[in-house]
């Protein structure tokens, strides 16, 4: 069966072999709709054209302000050491999305909702909360970075840029009427702008290419403040988030439902994915050289030097001066301040991805990104006002520590759904990628316990607090650390219930015609593309 952008036939793309007639197993997307992009049902190259859209999207939260703080904080105080991090988390973000945006394309739900379905409603609620939390620390470094861009551009102090960051970000999404399409491309040609700033730098610096591929392919983490900032690299590469994001967008398209059609979907948005993602990762070691380079020399000027001890995005252009001279700052802003705002984009897609799977809710883009800013905006303002830019910097880090450890509770979900014959069919991980993906995940989440515990454990022996606060303090601590544990071992111990296994659509189609059963006829949903290309007020040609 072909399936062409002028069809109108307003059959469902998605059909659950289940029986459920809930709002779940609607259609995702109707042929009628122009925005809605259809795969044609050939196998061919050309098809990857098609695909090319949702992992650049996603990857564009792997270059964004948090990671350029915690990469220039890597390169400062450890030069090449923390190389190898980057390499294990880029690897892993590859299977992990790829994994996320097969579960999309598979089954026709994203993360979030097969969460609605498949758990209870306290358990479904604390993983909703867990997400918004986690997006609203993402948002966290994206307004600090564009403070700090405004304080580079115009001189504006930290704490007012602050307060600025919900205006631009507003105004931003409203340009979205106008061609997200054209927008995000200008947004990927200022971020790619700074990326080849970087390796200019590179060139100019010249770091020892021994010491690069020792960084990259040598594990090793010397002191507690390595490790601290290994989970930030690692918070800030693979978010939870994203993981809700990518099996949501896989969604605007209308791909053929047979089994070879959901392959080369699933093979097609891999590739997609992996060039995206060693992008990131091209530019994320780059960050981290020329860091490393320029802090650790041995003609470095004081004031400079000064600056490398504290390093953080409202100093980090100096490093440019070499290649860019006085326009170092400015140019630095810029891309700085596209990187926050084109990622505020994609978390405010997450969150009304993950409102709408987990409650079966939906707000206007504008009102949830009020929302999610205010919320990150209060502890960053606090902070700016407080600590200056250096307090802001150091929130940066903490919110990618607070994404580390946030997860399990979106990687864990993820683990046990494509590892579900029930849930993916003939689809479902193979035995070695399930197995590489459980030690991935077992992995965070020892890194992150052992943090947590040892540095507790450190806090309680070296406080001056009294025996008594001490021994309370204690009590407290280690049972919130029993809870994190007890709810990572019912996502990975409780077993999945319920059967997504989705019928093909000339399956579907035959079956219809043979039994003349209109039920199978499912009414359509608002689909997935109207959360990213909302309509020109008055256009209604659509």
């Amino acid at each position: 069966m072909r399936l062409g952008s002028g069809s109108t036939s307003g059959r469902p793309q998605f059909i659950s072999s289940t029986g459920n007639r809930s709002f779940s197993s609607a259609p995702l997307v109707e042929s009628s709709d122009a925005n809605q992009i259809v795969v044609p049902d050939r196998k061919s190259w050309k098809n990857l054209f098609a695909y090319m859209g949702p992992g650049f999207l996603v990857s564009i939260a792997y270059i964004d302000p948090g990671n350029f703080e915690t990469d220039l904080q890597a390169g400062a105080q450890y030069k090449y050491e923390l190389l190898w991090i980057i390499l294990v988390a880029s690897c892993a973000a590859l299977i992990i999305q790829s994994l996320a945006a097969n579960l999309g394309v598979v089954t026709g739900k994203h993360l979030a909702e097969h969460c609605r379905s498949e758990y209870p409603r306290v358990p479904n609620f604390i993983l909703w909360i867990l997400a918004e939390i986690a997006i609203v620390a993402c948002d966290i470094p994206e307004v600090i970075g564009t403070a700090f861009a405004l304080n580079m551009l115009f001189n504006i102090p930290v704490w007012i840029g602050v307060l600025l960051t919900g205006l631009s970000t507003l105004v931003l999404l409203a340009l979205q009427q106008y061609g997200v399409r054209k927008l995000e491309f200008l947004i990927a040609f200022l971020v790619f702008t700074i990326a080849a700033c970087f390796l200019a730098e590179l060139h100019h610096a010249k770091p020892a290419p021994a010491e690069v591929l020792k960084g990259l392919f040598v594990p090793q983490l010397k002191g507690n403040g390595a490790t601290g900032l290994a989970i930030s690299l690692l918070g800030a590469m693979v978010m939870p988030h994203n993981l809700f994001l990518h099996s949501a967008l896989v969604l605007s398209r209308r791909i053929p439902r047979s089994v070879s059609g959901i392959k080369e979907a699933c093979r097609f948005y891999m590739i997609e994915s992996g060039f995206a993602l060693m992008v990131a990762f091209l530019i994320n070691v780059s960050v981290i050289s020329v860091s490393g380079a320029v802090c650790n020399s041995s003609n470095l000027n004081p004031e400079d030097q000064a600056k490398c001890n504290d390093l953080d995005l409202n100093k980090a252009s100096f490093l440019l001066k070499n290649v860019l001279g006085n326009w170092s700052s400015k140019l630095f802003a810029i891309a700085l301040l596209a990187s926050g705002q084109s990622s505020t984009i994609t978390g405010t897609y997450a969150g009304q991805y993950v409102m709408q799977g987990f409650l079966d809710l939906r707000l206007r883009p504008w009102l949830r990104n009020f929302l999610t800013r205010c919320l990150a905006i209060v502890p960053s303002l606090i902070v700016a006002v407080i600590g200056g830019s250096s307090g802001a910097g150091k929130l940066i880090i903490i919110a990618s520590m607070i994404l580390s450890f946030e997860l399990p509770f979106a990687l864990i979900p993820l683990l046990k759904f494509t590892s579900s014959k029930t849930k993916m069919g003939p689809h479902v991980n193979s035995k070695m990628i399930a197995a590489l993906t459980w030690v991935i995940g077992s992995l965070i989440m020892s890194i992150n316990l052992y943090y947590l515990a040892s540095g507790f454990i450190k806090i309680l022996l070296h406080s001056h607090l009294k025996l008594v606060a001490s021994i309370f303090l204690g009590i407290f601590g280690f049972s919130g650390m029993a809870v994190y544990l007890t709810a990572i071992a019912y996502l990975v111990f409780r077993r999945n219930t319920e059967s997504t296994s989705l019928v093909p659509l000339a399956t579907e189609s035959r079956q219809a015609n043979e039994s003349g059963d209109a039920q199978l006829e499912c009414l359509p949903r608002p689909d997935i593309v109207s959360m990213q290309l909302p309509r020109r007020v008055g256009n209604d040609e659509l």
